[in-house]
């Protein structure tokens, strides 16, 4: 079994913006148009190209008339939006038909994606149990993967084998020099009791002893 990780982050280059769909009217609402774009000046070219416009053309929205004159308020339309294309004097005026306006641009706001998690399983030998590959992205910026390897279980089973029989015997060396340990120790503090208990005899004799009287012998 092998595994490995690894992290990456994409900070180079930043992704170039993907395509968003908008729909374009004229200044009567007679003609509609689906258009993707990127940015501002792309909606603008094609806008115009799609209603054939002679002349320049300013965007507004169908709505309510805001002009969309930058870059960055354009970004923060949100996909589907209405607009409408003005040419030179051409004003914005309010639908006039009766009963309730729905609407396209008032749509949910767009979620953002904040992690994607991707399992791959597949094999690299027939006779390999498998392999699985983890892969996740925060943010669209930081990767990161887990790579788990299984190979065939034939050599799955004789590691496993390897390492029990390792781990015995380095669980049998360490019980053995533990109890010799204990045992010297256990020895050690047995002797002096030993001593304690077995004094040596004392004599039976005092060390000195008092003269022997003399006897006078009679002749």
């Amino acid at each position: 079994v092998s595994a490995s990780a690894s992290m990456t982050q994409q900070l180079l280059s930043s992704p170039a913006p993907r395509p968003r769909p908008y729909r374009v009217c004229n200044w009567d609402r007679s003609v509609r148009k689906g258009i993707m774009a990127h940015s501002l000046a792309d909606l603008l070219h094609q806008a115009k190209s799609a209603l054939a416009t002679p002349g320049p053309i300013t965007l507004v929205l169908d709505e309510d008339g805001t002009a969309v004159e930058t870059e960055s308020f354009f970004r923060t339309l949100e996909e589907g939006t209405v607009l409408m294309a003005l040419s030179k004097g051409q004003t914005w005026t309010a639908c006039k038909t009766p009963g309730y306006q729905v609407s396209l641009s008032h749509k949910p706001p767009r979620r953002i994606d904040v992690a994607c998690v991707t399992f791959d399983l597949y094999k690299t030998n027939p006779q390999d149990l498998g392999c699985l590959n983890v892969k996740a992205t925060l943010y669209g910026t930081y990767s990161m993967s887990y790579d788990l390897r299984c190979y065939g279980a034939r050599r799955l089973m004789k590691e496993a084998l390897r390492w029990t029989l390792f781990t015995m015997q380095a669980t049998g060396h360490v019980l053995l020099g533990t109890s010799c340990y204990m045992q010297q120790l256990l020895d050690a503090t047995e002797e002096p009791k030993k001593v304690e208990r077995n004094p040596g005899l004392p004599s039976l004799l005092p060390s000195s002893l008092p003269p022997l009287p003399r006897i006078k012998m009679l002749q």
